[in-house]
This record gives structure tokens, C-alpha cells and sequence, in this order.
């Protein structure tokens, strides 16, 4: 994409930034369970950016889901809500990558594995990239709580993931092979 064209796409632009505001509103208040308890916001925020940045993506609904994709899960936010401001497409998306909360953690765990294969390619790009930020915050930012083993088990648990989501973005797949072998060294 030329600077030229991004120049004048102001309509994606704007829509974009309209959900990264959205979203650091739905997400006041929240931190990561990082030892820097760092603003939630910056963790969407990541996410869109390597779709961005290492995957290529340019579909501006997969960028804008991206950027909402924990505020159904994580705030008050209802579906409704994203698609009268963003549209249906985006609803749709940011529902297929949520967890339903009024499961058990182990239950929206074995879930998400069992899923993963059966998302969307839209959803798998945005699951990859969210699985990338999350090992790189427990290996750089881990919650205070979270002991070596638990960390471990994450990693595991973040890899059968994404073996689900596998064959949708090399490079993003490749970013996450060197995210986690590098977890696993720190670790």
C-alpha cells in the first residue's frame, strides 16, 4: 500500500481509530495481569498492529475485530453493540474468536482447541496474532500469580491452539514459532 493511497483512505482510517477509541473506552480501567499491569488496551492494540504489520492484512474488518475482539468477552460490551457501530461483518468476527464467560476456565480452554480448526480464516489470523501477544506477556510481562509451571502449561496450551489455526499466514505463523521458542528458553 502506497503512502499516496493511505493519504486518502480517510474512511478506513477514521473507522479504524473510531474502534481503537471504542475499545480503550470498553476497556477503562482494565490492566493485563502483567507484573506492569500495562493498560488492557495496548494488548488489542498489538494484536491489529502484527495483522498489520507481519501478516499483511489490510481487510479492514478483520483489523477493526481485531482491535474489539476482547470487548464482548472481557466488558460489558453486547454483539448488538459492535454491529451498530461497526457493522455485522465485525460482530460476527469478534464473536467467533469470544469465549463464552459463563463457562469454566478448563471448559473455554478445551474449547478454544477444539475450535481452532474449525474458525474462520478471518478468526484464525486474529487468534494467531492474540496467542503471539499473550506468550510474549508470560514470558516478558508474566502475571505476578503465575508459577514457572503455570506458565509452561500456557505455552502448551497456547500451541495446540494455534496448531488449530495453522496455514492461514506464514509470516505470522513463523513470528509465532520464534515467539514461543524463545518462551520456552525463558521459561
Amino acid at each position: 500500500m502506497s503512502i499516496e493511497s493511505i493519504r486518502h483512505d480517510t474512511g478506513g482510517v477514521a473507522l479504524l481509530l473510531r474502534a481503537v477509541e471504542f475499545s480503550a473506552e470498553k476497556h477503562r480501567g482494565q490492566r493485563r495481569k502483567g507484573v506492569d499491569a500495562l493498560p488492557y488496551i495496548n494488548h488489542p492494540i498489538e494484536v491489529a498492529a502484527m495483522l498489520a504489520n507481519i501478516a499483511g492484512v489490510r481487510d479492514l474488518v478483520i483489523l477493526v475485530a481485531a482491535v474489539l475482539h476482547d470487548t464482548i468477552e472481557d466488558t460489558s460490551t453486547s454483539p448488538e453493540e459492535i454491529e451498530i457501530a461497526f457493522g455485522p461483518e465485525v460482530r460476527t468476527l469478534v464473536q467467533e474468536v469470544t469465549d463464552d464467560k459463563s463457562l469454566h476456565k478448563a471448559e473455554r480452554k478445551r474449547l478454544q482447541v477444539e475450535h481452532a480448526p474449525h474458525l474462520s480464516h478471518s478468526a484464525k489470523v486474529i487468534k494467531l496474532a492474540d496467542k503471539i501477544s499473550n506468550v510474549r506477556d508470560v514470558t516478558e510481562r508474566p502475571p505476578t500469580d503465575w508459577p514457572v509451571e503455570r506458565r509452561r502449561e500456557y505455552l502448551d496450551w497456547a500451541e495446540c491452539v494455534v496448531a488449530g489455526c495453522r496455514g492461514v499466514n506464514s509470516p505470522l505463523e513463523s513470528c509465532f514459532n520464534e515467539t514461543l521458542k524463545r518462551a520456552r528458553e525463558v521459561i
